[in-house]
């Protein structure tokens, strides 16, 4: 239930003034989940869902630079999503281009494309690219723009980085055997170089990571969040880190 416009804007905040600001992740992963079942709730079409959730990305960087994150991942289109019907995916592909021109323009943001970019249609990944490359030197939040990223398909990718640069040098398959190990993968994934995630955000009431960073979320907390992705609201973030801040994080010890 929504609070009447001035209690929930004194209970946002007091929610946000009482954040331990020693306790903010430093990553934070998000599922931009339930623009689809957004958009049936209130009649409309799926693509006034995509672009819904799209219009809403900004506001949750903002945010969370106001609490100190350092990097934020978002994951706008999985490799499944990619076997979507023609008349869904393109639409969603172009609202995906514009969302991300429309950051690189704000010039507020690094943006770094993660995802398996060959799988992708040669205008999305351009685009993602060109906004990479605008942002290049941008000091502000590093945020990841997840576009057709699965999970297994990173670890895969990594793998495969690997093999290759140690057949090219000549190294047999029980050398390789031999020297492999846990890093080889990290060194070799698409976040290389960045903390691995604190918080993972879900929206939409969906209680799976549904292969979102599986290597590196490890050790991550996760918050999972009823609403849609369209209808994400800054006290609902606030919530979400203040729960973060709460926990006893053990990082496997």
């Amino acid at each position: 239930m929504r609070l009447p416009h001035p209690v929930y804007r004194l209970y946002e905040r007091r929610l946000a003034a009482s954040l331990p600001r020693d306790r903010v992740p430093r990553h934070v992963g998000v599922i931009l989940d339930g623009n689809r079942r957004w958009a049936r709730s209130i009649g409309e079409s799926t693509a006034h869902g995509h672009q819904a959730g799209a219009d809403k990305i900004a506001e949750l960087l903002g945010w969370s630079e106001d609490v100190g994150v350092e990097v934020v991942t978002l994951w706008m289109l999985s490799t499944d999503n990619l076997n979507r019907p023609a008349d869904e995916l393109d639409p969603l592909l172009d609202i995906i281009e514009h969302a991300v021109r429309d950051l690189a323009a704000a010039g507020r943001w690094r943006l770094q494309a993660v995802g398996s970019l060959d799988l992708l249609p040669a205008h999305t990944s351009a685009a993602l690219r060109e906004a990479e490359a605008a942002t290049a030197e941008v000091t502000g939040l590093h945020v990841n723009v997840a576009v057709g990223y699965g999970g297994r398909h990173e670890i895969a990718d990594a793998v495969r980085s690997f093999l290759r640069e140690h057949a090219e040098a000549g190294t047999s398959v029980d050398e390789l055997a031999g020297q492999f190990d846990v890093e080889h993968i990290a060194e070799r994934l698409y976040t290389k170089g960045q903390p691995d995630p604190d918080l993972v955000i879900r929206t939409s009431g969906e209680q799976r990571l549904g292969g979102f960073l599986l290597w590196q979320s490890v050790h991550s907390e996760f918050y999972f969040c009823e609403a849609y992705w369209p209808d994400f609201r800054r006290v609902d973030f606030l919530r979400a880190v203040r729960a973060y801040a709460a926990r006893e994080r053990r990082l496997g010890r």
